[in-house]
Formats: C-alpha cells, structure tokens, sequence
C-alpha cells in the first residue's frame, strides 16, 4: 500500500497533527470580533480544510481518482467498507487506488501552527472579558431595571434561537444525506439482484425447455434413440443419455414412443443431498454462471443466440450438481495390514502409490520395507492376511514412493537418510542409489512424459533432479526453507511444483530455474502436499487444515477445503481429477469435490491396537490417516492409518 520507508515519516506528520487538533478544539467558540489580534475567524476557515468524513481538521490528507481529499484513515475504513469516493461515490477499488494530497498537507500544517500561535492570546483575553461580564452581573444584577433585564434576555434569545436552529439544520442535513446513500446502496442491490434473477429465469426456462423436449413423443432429441421403424430397441425401458454435458442426466426412463414415465429411484436421496450443500452450491453457480454473464457490466444481461458457449456456464454447474449428488457412501473392499508383527507398533504407512496400469499398488512407510499387492488379488482373496506379491528392503524409513509411469517395473523410493533410489520391481533389486541431499528427503516423483527423469524434494531446502542414465543430479532448485514435497506437471515434462515450510507453493519452469514461474501464498503453515488435478489446476495440503485449490497462471487461490484435522502429521493426498481426498489426524478420510468447499463423506477408520496397547484407553490412542491414494478412472480409493491398516474403499 505504501512503501515502507514512507511510512515513519506519515506516522509522524499524523503525531503532530493531533497535537494541532487539540489545540484547534480547545479553542472553539474563540472570535475575532471580540480581539482583532485573533484575526479572521478560524470557524469560516476551517470549512476548507476539514475532512467531509470525520469533520475535523485534515490530517495526513489523501486524494481519490475524483479529485477529493479526505485524511487518509477516514478513508481507508470508509474503502473498506464500500469501495466508493464517499463525496460523490466513485468507484474506489482500495487505498492504493489514492494518493497523498502533498500541497494541500502543506497548508494545512501552516494553518495548524498559525491558529496554535493566534489561540495563545485568544483564549485568554476572551475569557478575561467573559469574567469581566460575570462580575459585572454579580454585582449589578439587583440594581439592573426591568427593561435592560428585558434586552439582555432577547439577546441571549435570539441566539439561543439561532444556534437551536443551526442544530436541526444540520440534524436534517445529515439525516438527508443517510437516507441518500441508504437508497442509493439499496437500489444498486436491488438492480443487481434483478440482473442475477435474468440469469436464474433464463437457465430455468432452458431446463424447462429441455425437460420438455424429453416429455414430448417422438421429439427430435428422443428420436435419435429410436430404430429406423419407429420403435425402441428395448420395449421395456431405456436409458436417456446425458444431454448437453449432463444437464439432464437422471432422467433415465423413457416409454417406447419417447416419453418420459419416472425417474432414477436414488432422486429423493440426491435432493437431500443437494439441500445439505445448499449454500455451498449458491457459492459454485454464482461463479460459474452469474459472474460470468453480469461481470462488472451495469446492465441487465442480453439475450444471446442459443448457442453450446451460452450455456458452458450452466453446464459446468450441472456436472458441478451431478458430481456432487453421484455418490452416496463409502464402503470398505478390503483389509490388509502393512506388517504383521504384533509387537511392532513403528506401522505408519507414508506412501501408497498405484502403477501406470492400475494393476498393482505399492506401500511404503517406516518398517523399511516396500510391499506391492495385485489390486485383483486382494479383493478376491477373503483372508485375514494379504501377503505381498513382491517386497524391496530399505536400509531407512521410506517417506515416498512413486513409479515410473513408462516402465512398469520401475518405482523410486526417498528416505530419512536423504537417499533416492530407484527399484526394479520384478528383481527387487536397486537400479540407481542417489545420495546428494544432505538431509532426509521427504518426496520423489517421477515424470510422466519423460520418463527418465526424477525430482525429489528434501529438508536440505533443495529440490533436485536426476535422471536414471546419470549417477548424479543433472540440475537443482535452490528454496528459501524445507521441501515437504514435489510433483511434476502431468501435462509438461518442463513444469513442476513444489510446497515448502515457507507457507507457499512454487511453479517452475525446468529450463529457467533462476526464478520461480509463480509463487502461490495463502496457506498460513507448511505445505505438505502437492497434486495436479489437470495440467493447470493444482491442490495443496497444509498443517494448517486446509487444502487450497489453485491455478498455475493465478496468484489466489479458487477455492479452500476445510473440515478435517491437520496440525502435525503427513496425512495424505490424492485426486481422481474431480474428487479429491485426504487423510485427518482424527483418524478418519475426507472427500471433497473440487467445486465445492466442504466434505462430500467421510471415512472413519477403527481404533486398532497392538498386543501391547490393548489396555491403553480410547483417547490415548492417537491415530491418524497418513497415506491416500486414488485408482485412477475408478471410484475406488486406497487409504492408511498410523496403526498399518489399509483399507481399499469404494464410493458408491
């Protein structure tokens, strides 16, 4: 707002000039007709010089873009407030939008010493002459006549009369200029709420009209699934395809000829659904819809022609509806526990990852060891135990995994030593063994378009990269705090972002690395985890029990996700795209939709102890969910707590 070097100079003139004020104050009622060493009357001059908020004397005077000045802490609140020029309500975006008034501080400040000068005399000699009256009617009050009895009170009359007369002007002066603004306020919410209620009445008379069109027999939309003769291929029912990217999906039913005979038996539990997100869905179609026709235009919004662009916004929010009424629960698959030792309570799992067939599924954590499963084999197995189809030996607790997303045998693992390597799965055996970071590494990603190259993220405050050809780091990111996590663009084999414990994400580009691409502020404590959705819209976890949806080429974040627990803990994340999921530190699994900001479900895993904690109490077992990992083009979910327990999830 002002550079930092300005300000003790501005907190000063403002110091000084309370000083006037006061003394400007103390000096009211003062008037030059009774002593002309007073001069003109300061009360006409004032009338320049006063601030039209506060009505007292400038003080460190400020400027709008319209040309009038008030002191600058009148003004930033009233801009705080309503974003207008208070005198003629131009539109004032925020204090930096002014500017100091310079010539008009000046004078002001030469006014302010020559009254403090004048009013050193003044007061005094007025109030000698004010005594002298008081005396004068002390002593005289029982001799004076009835008529100079008479004049005196008349003229104490008449002035009485005409300060009380001054008083309701100005009380009906102001009282005029609320009601002003108090209607002009109202009546820009009322031309905006008519502005937002075209938009309604129009996408509601596009629904209607498509509803319509689904009821009508034979309609050219019905028609088209219909055979050659006329007749349904299925006699019975058959399912109506989603219509304009799904702003119809749900009606599912038609009649032989076409028309519309019921609806899908889960409508009564999605509408529940729809009122419990109610507000949150308010939020997702202003922006995608009003604020993209009304914008910062004046005017209600036009009729366009009926074209697919006209109605994106309302059918982003249809998908937006239809994500968030899709699912209903989340049910448990299957169990399996990352170690079987009943006197080993180290379990925590810190990484599940998936292959790029979706095939297998590794798990990582603090027993060393990295187990990988056949996704297939777990759910049709029903045994207590699942044992690994292969298993790999770290010499260090492993914080992440990741595999390769063009070898299907190749996965790299970090470490607590601040080792990378990289595993052939099949052999169990280490391919590469990099060991430059001199702290533990806490992430390692691969890239996914090229496929040889890995970036790892450590609390050394360096993000390095390498390739599987080279036995050393081919380049390094330098950070201003530790690296938490890593992950490259799936979209770019150049970009990739970072999260810190300086609160911030930062985008990279690889083929300039001197300065970061864009830096991402909002989180208030370290970012733990990063994850593309797509190739330009990112979610990031934080201990500050927030993830924060973002876009690349934006400084703000779109959206916030709030609900579960997170203070202390790596406790996961992962994204499907649409839906994203994270682990809280109240033992339990979050999912979110990222149109909307609060929890879909929730997933409560169940307080397991060893053979050693069996007589521990309930709130002295402090689990939490510490890995999440989605299967991709699935609605399934693999996810595990501090306990080693794995449970493979299913939204339904």
């Amino acid at each position: 707002m002002m550079d930092e070097g300005v300000m003790p100079k501005k907190r000063m003139k403002r110091d000084n000039s309370s000083s006037g004020a006061t003394g400007r104050n103390s000096g009211a009622g003062t008037s030059s007709q009774h002593n002309p060493r007073c001069g003109p009357s300061h009360q006409d001059t004032d009338v320049n010089y006063s601030c039209p908020i506060c009505f007292d004397i400038l003080t460190e005077p400020y400027m709008t873009k319209c040309g009038h000045t008030f002191c600058y802490t009148c003004l930033q609140k009233t801009i705080e407030q309503s974003p207008r020029c208070p005198k003629c309500s131009y539109a004032v975006e925020s204090i930096a939008d002014t500017f100091p008034n310079f010539l008009l501080n000046e004078l002001v400040s030469a006014y302010k010493q020559n009254m403090q000068t004048k009013l050193k005399f003044c007061p005094t000699q007025q109030n000698f002459q004010l005594n002298e009256v008081r005396e004068f009617l002390k002593k005289n009050s029982d001799t004076m006549c009835l008529p100079e009895l008479d004049y005196m009170i008349s003229i104490l009359s008449t002035r009485k009369d005409q300060l009380e007369a001054q008083s309701f002007l100005s009380q009906q002066q102001l009282l005029r200029e609320f009601l002003q603004h108090l209607k002009r306020q109202k009546d820009e919410e009322l031309f905006k709420l008519q502005k937002e209620a075209s938009v309604i009445q129009q996408d509601l008379d596009r629904v209607d009209e498509l509803l319509r069109e689904l009821e009508t027999p034979r309609s050219p939309r019905a028609a088209a699934h219909l055979d050659p003769e006329g007749e349904n291929s299925n006699s019975d029912t058959s399912v109506v395809p989603s219509i304009e990217n799904s702003t119809n999906a749900g009606f599912n039913m038609l009649q032989d000829k076409g028309v519309l005979v019921g609806v899908p038996n889960d409508l009564p539990a999605r509408r529940l659904r729809m009122h419990h997100h109610f507000d949150d869905l308010v939020k997702c179609y202003q922006s995608s819809r009003i604020d993209e026709i009304i914008g910062p235009c004046e005017s209600l919004p036009p009729e366009r022609e009926d074209t697919p662009e006209k109605w994106r916004g309302l059918d982003s929010f249809s998908e937006s509806l239809h994500c968030l009424t899709r699912y209903s629960s989340v049910r448990s698959l299957s169990t399996l526990n990352y170690t079987t030792d009943i006197f080993n309570s180290a379990s925590i799992v810190s990484s599940i990852e998936f292959d790029k067939d979706q095939e297998f599924f590794a798990i990582a954590g603090v027993t060393k060891r990295i187990k990988i499963y056949a996704y297939n084999n777990v759910l049709k197995d029903m045994v207590e135990i699942h044992y690994p189809s292969s298993e790999m030996v770290c010499s260090s607790k492993i914080s992440c995994i990741s595999w390769s997303a063009f070898h299907k045998s190749t996965l790299a693992s970090s470490d607590y030593e601040g080792t990378v390597i990289v595993w052939d799965t099949v052999t169990g055996q280490k391919s590469s063994v990099f060991q430059e970071h001199e702290k533990r590494c806490w992430s390692v990603d691969f890239n996914q378009i090229d496929t040889k190259l890995i970036a790892s993220g450590s609390d050394d405050a360096r993000v390095k990269l390498w390739t599987v050809n080279s036995p050393h780091s081919v380049a390094s990111l330098e950070a201003k705090a530790n690296v938490c996590c890593v992950k490259f663009n799936p979209g770019s084999p150049y970009n990739l972002a970072f999260g810190s414990a300086d609160h911030c994400v930062h985008y990279y580009d690889l083929r300039n690395t001197k300065k970061a691409l864009n830096v991402l502020k909002g989180h208030k404590k370290a970012v733990s985890y990063v994850k593309f959705l797509n190739n330009e819209d990112l979610v990031s976890a934080s201990t500050d029990s927030q993830l924060k949806l973002w876009n690349i080429k934006q400084p703000n974040y779109v959206r916030s996700f709030e609900g579960h627990v997170n203070e202390k803990n790596f406790v996961g994340l992962a994204t499907d795209g649409d839906y994203i999921t994270c682990g809280s530190e109240n033992n339990g699994l979050y999912i979110y939709y990222k149109g909307l900001s609060k929890s879909l479900f929730q997933f409560r895993f169940d307080a397991v102890r060893s053979f050693l904690d069996k007589d521990r109490k309930e709130e002295d077992v402090n689990e939490f969910v510490s890995a999440v990992c989605w299967k991709q083009n699935s609605n399934v979910i693999v996810a595990a707590n501090s306990q080693g327990t794995i449970k493979v999830l299913e939204l339904v």
